[in-house]
Order: C-alpha cells, then structure tokens, then sequence
C-alpha cells in the first residue's frame, strides 16, 4: 500500500487506561486510504472511542506510531496537536456539540476561527459558502436566524455536519451521529455526507454501533477483531 496515500496508519498499538489491568485497545497495524469512506464498528467497551482518541490526538498511546497525514502525532505537544486537529480533522460529534448563543451559520464557521488553513481553503466569503453548505445539506435558507435549540435533531445534525466539512478538512471523523434518527433519516443523512465528503475529497472514518449502516461504506473494521484480546476491563462509555 503506497504510504503516500495513507490518511490514517497505525501500528503496533497499545493503549491501556490507568485504572485498568489490560489494554483497551492493541492491535498490529490499521490503514486507511485518501478518500475512503470507513465504518468502524463494536458493541459498548470495545474501543472506538478511545480509537477517535488516538486519530485526533487527544489521547497518544503508550507503545505504538499514531500517523495522521504522515505526521507522527506523539511527536508533537499538546498545543501542536491541537493546532493540527483543527487544521486538518473535521469532527461530528454523537451530541452534536453546537452552540446554542451562535446562529446556524456562526456555528458551521466556527473552525475557521481557530484554524487559517481551512479558512483559507474556503472559496468566496466565510457566510455565503456556509449557507451554501447548509442549503446542500437540504436545510431550507428561511431556517437560518432560527436558533440552534429551536432547530429538530435532524436538522442540528446537518449544522453540525456542515461546520465538520468547512475548509475541506482532509480527515472527516463522525462518531455515531446517527444513533437519534430512524432508519430513513439515518440513510438519506449518510449519503449526504458521503456526497460531501467527496465534494471536500475528505476520508470519511464513520463510527457506530448500528451494522445495518455497514453495506454503504467501502469497507468495514470490526474493532472486536481487530484487537488482540478480548476486553474486559474498559474506561469506555460506549
């Protein structure tokens, strides 16, 4: 596999919480390729968000190479880390994480705020390629002024979808934002986000529990085995 092409390589992983005995997460190597769409997959406990941990740099593991874009994250400190999270990884929260005192529009432009190169990848005026976005999203332009709280789950979910794609990120993280909505709403959403992604050329690693999800993506990773061993003992919450 051509290492340039790599969005994602991990190898020789393991990352143990400090209350517990085994690891929660180890395994030998994990690849993902520019433009992928991956769903990650596991039952409560199994790792995945201590995986999400890893890919953003919010946590480094204690034996193994974490490389996001060919830039090796345990090599950076914490600030650098959060320099290039914000530069480079878009993320869709399961909450959705938007700020109920900002507009629609404030909310998806936010990352461009703390990271120039994404606001220097977006074309034209920061507002008008903000509601471009929400509009591509299928989020009418008369629900603009309206506040974030007033807003339907479905429609929070596109805002917070569209301020994870602003700027292009080259990382598209989404875990388990789907978990609220029915079948159909679910479905339409992931293939709205797919068609986004492709527009920004982002790899898309798409996180959750659901495997009747699975058959859309390009390919599956089953964290339960991926891992060496069975876990038992897990800080995880989901």
């Amino acid at each position: 596999m051509n290492q340039l092409n790599n969005v994602v390589s991990l190898s020789q992983i393991s990352y143990t919480w400090a209350e517990d005995a085994i690891p929660t997460l180890q395994f030998d190597h994990l690849e993902i390729n520019q433009s992928e769409h991956v769903f990650i997959k596991g039952p409560s406990g199994s790792g995945k968000s201590t995986l999400l941990g890893l890919l953003t740099g919010i946590i480094t593991p204690q034996s193994g190479k974490v490389q996001i874009l060919n830039t090796d994250l345990a090599s950076l400190k914490q600030n650098q880390r959060d320099k290039f999270r914000a530069d480079h990884i878009g993320y869709i929260f399961q909450q959705f994480n938007l700020l109920p005192y900002l507009s629609m529009v404030e909310n998806v432009i936010l990352p461009c705020h703390f990271s120039n190169m994404r606001k220097k990848k977006v074309d034209g005026e920061l507002r008008e390629t903000a509601i471009e976005l929400l509009k591509r999203l299928h989020l009418d332009e008369k629900l603009l002024n309206k506040p974030i709280v007033e807003l339907s789950i479905g429609q929070q979910q596109r805002v917070a979808a569209a301020r994870a794609l602003i700027g292009r990120p080259e990382l598209l993280i989404a875990d388990e934002p789907t978990s609220s909505l029915d079948f159909d709403n679910r479905t339409s959403f992931i293939e709205l986000l797919m068609e986004e992604a492709e527009l920004a050329k982002s790899t898309l690693v798409f996180v959750s529990h659901d495997p009747t999800l699975e058959s859309m993506f390009d390919r599956s990773i089953q964290l339960n085995e991926l891992n060496k061993k069975a876990l038992t003992h897990s800080k995880e919450s989901k």
